[in-house]
């Protein structure tokens, strides 16, 4: 009993000198997620501590620069233009969220980026490896993983944490001790760069060239990139310098 007792010691030890415990500014938050039971646990959460990959070399742009050719919206009415290098997305009233989606669906391996604007605080992200579906009204389900960029209505920080749209939700949170740094990245205004590196199982995101998540994905190989529009009232989100730079796949999930 004595050797066990010690073990859980240690572990718990190790845990709070690794930033592995939910900070106190987040506690109101555990409630709220007790249920899903997809999201890693505090003391199984890797920490992202690299630094974000050159975003340079190799990279192919997703947007042409002129139309929407090669992406398709699903899931919902909110409406997509372009206008010069940007992509602009705008809330429509009664509409679900929607998610303007590459046609190319064979996404694995690779490191996208991409800088995103609001017109008015509100709640986007990009999703990877994602799919869709026919949902049991026959409306149109995009489902996967997204990089969440979530503004600042909440007041938490969790841009750049990890979220199962349609597919569990939170399954990366940004409530750590460790991820302080991480939930203070995002700007207030202006654009904010979001940079997503997925090579197999090992998932890890940056927000403007700040380390945020590291999340092991299960179950997701590949599928395509979207931009979501959330549901809502108002607001327009902005799009620009959308690219990806593939990465040869040495792992399969």
């Amino acid at each position: 009993m004595k050797i066990i007792t010690l073990g859980i010691t240690l572990l718990a030890s190790v845990a709070l000198a690794s930033g592995n415990q939910i900070a106190d500014s987040q506690q109101n938050w555990v409630k709220h997620y007790a249920k899903q039971k997809k999201m890693v646990s505090p003391s199984e959460a890797l920490i992202n501590k690299d630094s974000e990959p050159a975003l340079t070399e190799g990279f192919v742009s997703l947007y042409n620069g002129k139309d929407l050719s090669g992406w398709t919206p699903r899931g919902g009415e909110c409406s997509f233009e372009t206008s010069g290098d940007t992509i602009i997305g705008t809330c429509v009233p009664g509409s679900p969220s929607t998610y303007l989606s590459t046609d190319r669906d064979d996404y694995t391996d690779f490191i996208f980026t991409a800088e995103i604007k609001w017109e008015i605080d509100g709640n986007t992200g990009v999703m990877f490896r994602a799919a869709h579906r026919k949902g049991k009204s026959g409306r149109e389900i995009v489902y996967g993983p997204q990089c969440e960029m979530e503004g600042f209505e909440k007041d938490r920080g969790w841009s750049g944490g990890i979220y199962g749209q349609d597919a569990g939700g939170w399954l990366y949170p940004l409530w750590l001790d460790a991820h302080e740094e991480a939930r203070k990245a995002l700007k207030r205004e202006g654009w904010n760069r979001v940079t997503i590196q997925a090579i197999g199982k090992d998932v890890k995101t940056w927000v403007n060239g700040v380390p945020t998540a590291h999340w092991i994905d299960e179950e997701y190989g590949k599928g395509f990139f979207s931009l979501q529009v959330h549901s809502g009232k108002q607001g327009k989100i902005h799009f620009r310098n959308l690219k990806v730079k593939e990465l040869k796949a040495t792992h399969t999930l």
